[in-house]
């Protein structure tokens, strides 16, 4: 089984009370988010997928939530690491048509009734940060 890391993004208006969502072409709606490449840490994953489907350009916040999922019809065993954006700047915009049909700041009660997953909901997972470290490079 194959095991892969992905980050989420829970990026906040800043006036309204709303988390901003994408819709995946063939798998619905999710926070903005994907999978972590070779050498890249977690924070730096979250920077890269939010502006790949945002276009906007975030600081990464505190580590919100791990979840963890076996798909066994795709054979691996993934796990995904939630992350407050602490700050964002620029306007939403579809940057990645091919993966992206539609971007929209939703309440929190929609983003909670799309990913059940949450169970605690977003909006009380987003005020109960964890902690996340990268620890660096050890050469030996």
């Amino acid at each position: 089984m194959k095991r892969i890391d992905a980050v989420h993004a829970v990026i906040l208006h800043e006036i309204e009370d709303k988390v901003l969502m994408v819709k995946n072409i063939g798998s619905g709606w999710s926070l903005p988010g994907g999978g972590v490449e070779a050498g890249e840490t977690l924070e730096q994953a979250v920077v890269r997928e939010a502006a790949e489907e945002t276009g906007l350009s975030i600081a990464p916040g505190p580590l919100l939530h791990v979840n963890e999922v076996f798909f066994e019809a795709k054979n691996s065993h993934v796990l995904f690491f939630t992350f407050l954006a602490a700050h964002a700047e620029g306007t939403p915009a579809i940057v990645q048509p091919d993966e992206i049909a539609d971007i929209q700041w939703v309440s929190f009660d929609t983003a909670d009734r799309l990913m059940p997953y949450f169970q605690d909901g977003i909006k009380k997972m987003a005020s109960s940060p964890s902690s996340y470290r990268f620890q660096g490079h050890y050469t030996s």
